[in-house]
């Protein structure tokens, strides 16, 4: 038997007062296994231990809400008896340290948490930020994660219809990869995780157990240090058939009645599957861990307890059930094993080679978890940037073309294609505009899919950062047409233990907060990922945000591209011209400071709400909202994707041509309209109190501004869709 020494303790994550509450718990010391439990169900990764005092101030409920927080993924009704499923997580030390097997296995890990609630997946969406490209490893991490994503998705056969791909220095040693997962569920088909039924069967179904993952759990709960290659042995290995099968032999077995309870072995393996489920059913589980389908001769009870082999299922049956099940996950070609029962212990207690190698309490594991509330500094206020203060554009056209050849505005088409996206035949709107659109056979409906989050801005601002990635996604479904349900989040930062660190994630909570209750918008899953930092440089904080939004009628919806010539094109709300954080500012100015565009919420409600009226109406099939670069790049887009030039005026008392142009005021959208609109929605918005300006009309194979600017659609094309092919065609 190993001694448990205070290098061993140390080994696997465990703080000295932390092993002494182990030790309180116990009443005696653990063995090595029970220690490695105890490891990774305290893990910041499963515990949550420094982030879960401030999730609580999240909005998580609502009148669309069937299941928030708290289990595999929330879930949203859509009437008519159906639900969307949806979460979004992260794969970012993996990622980084095994770039293919990392990314793919985060997608695999995101769809099992979206199947395991009883949902057919229908779309992929992946929010990727890389290091500077002058980095040796970003384009081999590019390459990497891209392949990887597209590997196990396109395998799967779900579309990937959105994301984002940015790139700055502040990830230059812990890139961020997310995969957000949406799927499609009967009201009264989902599954849940918890055990019931004292004597019931656990099973377990999938992949056999291999030595691959162990200690992934906790490798994630650390930051990377410059021994951090030799972390390869803890990334999963996915294989994306296997998970095919798998998806297809639960749903197959979850049309009918069998099923008790359901969980994913996803971080932790066995270990979370196994104590979560007791925990959430208030009951005990034995395992006879010699039942467990192996791959590899000679595992330990430690090896087949902290696993983290992919394509695994845990799942408690309904007595007699299990030839039943037993049928159908044979006829899908995988393993399916009885290994152990439901208890009324209140224990974990695993068998191995007729011992018990294993006996710990459930409760203590999760309930009685170390929950911190640590020390956190607001992050300074910066000033507010001047127009006047920032070199003026010499000539926006050319501004305009060096902008959209920029890494971050920069068409990611070589990305896109790589992955299916048509995949299924039901996705109606593209990746590449606001909002990605997927139909809901069988009727009208449509689910409009996006991920956002502008860094930069979160790290001038926590809180007003966090409001503008959730207005963000807002404003994003609302430009399709679509009615905001709800979000995901995907909390990306450093390490806690720095005050500054967890003082950017509290103020974003409080955005998050601020914006989810303002646009009735709540909260229902997420994913809390610390500790992105290697040798003391963490990134940028990045709340990621994946919002989805109902269309009643799929066909009415708009999309980013102007649609023909001689349309009318309408600014929606105010500009003030904020350069503070901008991307003019970085990429023109070469400074990234100042404060970031406020986010007035009741501004950002009124205005969206207005857009769709009219996009649900039928009154306009033509809209995006402003976003990055501003105002300029956004016309430009829209130019760019329906091949149609534009003649734009600036309107009187504007000021600064190169703040207006290229500010990133919030609350903004672009309307093409035909002309017989043009009035009818100016005197709505009027109506209304929303602020409109007319801009130009489209026309022509050039955009021109003030009859003196001008960006022709090659120039522009070739520079927005020229950088990231002939990036990744260097030579490392």
């Amino acid at each position: 038997m190993t001694e448990i020494t205070p290098e061993i303790v140390a080994e696997h994550g465990l703080a000295p007062d932390e092993y002494a509450r182990v030790l309180d718990i116990m009443g005696r010391e653990p063995n090595l296994t029970e220690l490695g439990i105890f490891s990774v169900m305290w893990s910041e990764h499963c515990s949550y231990k420094s982030s879960r005092i401030h999730l609580k101030k999240l909005p998580t409920t609502g009148p669309q809400v069937i299941c928030g927080p708290g289990e595999n993924a929330g879930v949203v009704d859509l009437g008519d008896g159906l639900a969307a499923v949806f979460k979004m997580e992260s794969h970012n030390h993996p990622s980084y340290i095994e770039p293919y097997q990392g990314a793919a296995t985060g997608v695999g890990g995101i769809l099992r948490d979206v199947f395991t609630m009883g949902a057919r997946p229908i779309a992929i969406l992946d929010p990727l930020r890389f290091g500077s490209p002058e980095h040796p490893k970003t384009r081999h991490l590019v390459s990497g994660v891209v392949a990887g994503i597209g590997g196990y998705g396109n395998c799967m056969g779900i579309p990937n219809v959105g994301g984002e791909c940015t790139f700055h220095p502040a990830y230059d040693g812990n890139i961020l990869v997310n995969a957000m997962t949406v799927g499609l569920a009967q009201t009264n088909k989902i599954f849940y995780s918890a055990a019931a039924g004292i004597g019931n069967s656990v099973v377990y179904v999938g992949s056999k157990t291999g030595r691959d993952g162990i200690h992934g759990a906790t490798m994630a709960s650390a930051e990377f240090d410059e021994n951090s290659e030799e972390k390869r042995p803890t990334v999963q290995v996915g294989d994306p058939f296997v998970e095919k099968l798998l998806l297809e032999a639960c749903l197959e077995l979850m049309a009918g009645d069998s099923i008790v309870a359901i969980q994913d072995m996803g971080a932790a393996g066995l270990t979370s599957s196994s104590v979560e489920m007791a925990s959430k059913g208030g009951v005990g589980l034995e395992l006879t861990l010699d039942d467990v389908p192996q791959r590899e001769t000679g595992m330990t009870a430690y090896e087949m307890m902290l696993s983290e082999s992919q394509e695994r299922m845990l799942m408690i049956l309904k007595p007699g059930r299990e030839q039943e099940a037993l049928a159908i996950f044979e006829k899908w070609g995988l393993a399916f094993a009885v290994i152990g029962k439901v208890t009324d212990t209140g224990h974990l207690v695993l068998r191995h080679k007729g011992d018990v190698v294993g006996d710990i309490p459930v409760e203590p594991l999760t309930e009685r978890a170390p929950m911190y509330d640590r020390p956190w500094v607001p992050t300074p206020k910066s000033a507010a940037i001047a127009a006047e203060d920032v070199p003026a554009s010499r000539d926006l056209g050319d501004t305009l073309v060096k902008l959209l050849g920029t890494p971050d505005l920069c068409s990611k088409r070589w990305i896109i294609e790589q992955y299916d996206h048509l995949v299924g035949g039901d996705t109606v709107v593209r990746p590449g505009g606001d909002a990605a659109m997927v139909r809901i056979r069988e009727t009208h409906k449509g689910l409009a899919v996006t991920t956002d989050c502008t860094p930069r801005y979160v790290f001038a601002d926590p809180v007003e950062g966090g409001k503008q990635a959730v207005a963000e996604t807002w404003r994003n479904i609302t430009a399709v047409g679509g009615t905001p349900l709800a979000i995901t989040d995907c909390m990306n930062f450093g390490n806690p233990q720095r005050p500054e660190i967890m003082g950017q994630f509290v103020g974003a909570i409080e955005g998050i907060a601020a914006a989810c209750r303002a646009l009735d918008y709540p909260v229902v899953s997420g994913n809390v990922s610390l500790y992105n930092e290697t040798m003391g440089a963490g990134v940028q904080p990045t709340p990621a945000i994946g919002g989805i939004g109902l269309l009643n009628d799929y066909h009415r919806f708009a999309s980013v591209r102007f649609k023909a010539p001689a349309e009318t094109i309408v600014l929606v709300g105010e500009t003030a011209g904020w350069l503070g954080a901008s991307i003019y500012l970085r990429e023109i100015a070469g400074r990234e400071d100042g404060a970031p565009p406020p986010v007035d919420l009741a501004v950002e409600k009124r205005n969206g709400d207005f857009v769709r009226g009219l996009i649900q109406a039928g009154e306009v099939v033509t809209c995006h909202d402003v976003a990055d670069g501003g105002l300029l790049v956004a016309v430009a887009e829209m130019a760019l994707a329906g091949n149609e030039g534009a003649t734009l005026a600036t309107p009187d008392g504007a000021g600064q041509l190169h703040a207006f142009w290229f500010g990133e005021d919030q609350g903004r959208y672009v309307l093409g309209l035909t002309p017989d609109r043009v009035e009818s929605v100016i005197d709505r918005a009027r109506a209304a109190g929303v602020p409109v300006s007319v801009l130009g009309t489209t026309g022509g194979n050039s955009l021109t501004i003030d009859g003196a600017n001008k960006a022709t659609l090659a120039d522009m094309r070739a520079a927005h869709e020229g950088w990231l092919p002939a990036y990744m065609a260097q030579q490392a």
